[in-house]
């Protein structure tokens, strides 16, 4: 089992997919989302994932993560056991400045809203954050997939930060250091 480390943002423009290398179609369910502690199951381009998740540290960057291919055949069957609720969402792959950053824009009842994570190898860790990162979310349990599954990003009352489509020049906008 390894530990993830990550942060979280909030995207701000569709720049990111002048940067992308890679796209792919994700559906997920969960068969528990117990507050801290959830077991995934994921269909990503054909193939099937299970992940057992634990719970989060206080701030919410890092958690234990267990994540095994399975058979495309077996996650279409456990999807079937899964809570109620399914997240499904395209995501993309932005290489900048030494990190692989994974933009997620979400369909269906989470349409509009497009999240940003970065992979870290510690806490400390600097990253240099490109010009489509907004707002940083991360450990704010609202944004986590299996909170969306139960709490759809558009029934929210407030309608959380929606993200404009800009064109790929603000990429040229500049960047932001974080530590």
């Amino acid at each position: 089992m390894s530990q993830e480390i990550e942060r979280k943002f909030l995207v701000t423009d569709d720049s990111y997919r002048c940067l992308a290398r890679a796209k792919s179609r994700i559906e997920q369910g969960y068969i528990c989302s117990a507050r801290g502690k959830t077991v995934r199951v994921r269909i990503r381009d054909n193939k099937g994932y299970l992940t057992i998740k634990g719970p989060s540290n206080a701030a919410g960057t890092s958690r234990y993560e267990w994540e095994q291919e399975i058979p495309l055949a077996d996650a279409e069957e456990l999807m079937k056991l899964c809570e109620p609720g399914r997240i499904e969402k395209y995501r993309y792959l932005a290489d900048y400045a030494g990190h692989v950053f994974e933009v997620d824009e979400f369909h269906g009842e989470n349409e509009g809203l497009v999240i940003a994570e970065v992979e870290l190898c510690s806490e400390t860790e600097s990253v240099e954050l490109p010009a489509f990162i907004g707002k940083e979310v991360t450990g704010q349990i609202r944004y986590y997939n299996s909170f969306l599954m139960k709490q759809p990003y558009t029934t929210w009352k407030d309608g959380g930060e929606k993200t404009d489509d800009t064109s790929c020049e603000l990429i040229e906008k500049g960047v932001k250091t974080i530590r």
